[in-house]
């Protein structure tokens, strides 16, 4: 039975590893990624950088969340559960960020449909304010 247990807590000990290494990989390539972004004067780059830190930071949620597993006594339970608390507030709150600006792309973009309607209706419009007949 302790050659089973040894087993388990290798796995979970590599699992947690990998886990929190992917977290770091893809939190320092959204970071290079936005960097490169905010150069180019993107208008995503806030939208794609906070997509990627909540994705880094899952891959590091999910680490702790391994990590309850191999827990031996009570203070290291409370210092995990707090640190899933705080990673979950911190996912909880650039998922709020990722919705409210895609929203603002969104009506960003219904505003610029509107205004390029607008724009072509009046290019239609005769020089003496009569439209043109738009069937073809």
């Amino acid at each position: 039975m302790e050659a089973v247990h040894n087993l388990l807590n290798n796995i979970v000990d590599v699992a947690i590893m990998l886990f929190e290494f992917m977290g770091v990989v893809v939190i320092i390539a959204s970071g290079i990624r936005g960097i490169i972004s905010y150069i180019r004067h993107d208008p995503l780059t806030r939208l794609n950088l906070a997509k990627g830190m909540a994705m880094g930071l899952e891959f590091k949620l999910g680490s702790e969340i391994l990590r309850t597993v191999v827990v031996r006594d009570f203070s290291e339970i409370l210092t995990v559960a707090g640190i899933i608390a705080l990673r979950a507030a911190l996912t909880f709150l650039i998922h709020w960020e990722i919705r409210n600006e895609e929203a603002d792309n969104r009506l960003a973009e219904s505003e610029r449909r509107q205004w390029q309607a607008a724009k072509g209706e009046t290019e239609r419009e005769k020089p003496d304010g009569q439209r043109e007949d738009q069937q073809k």
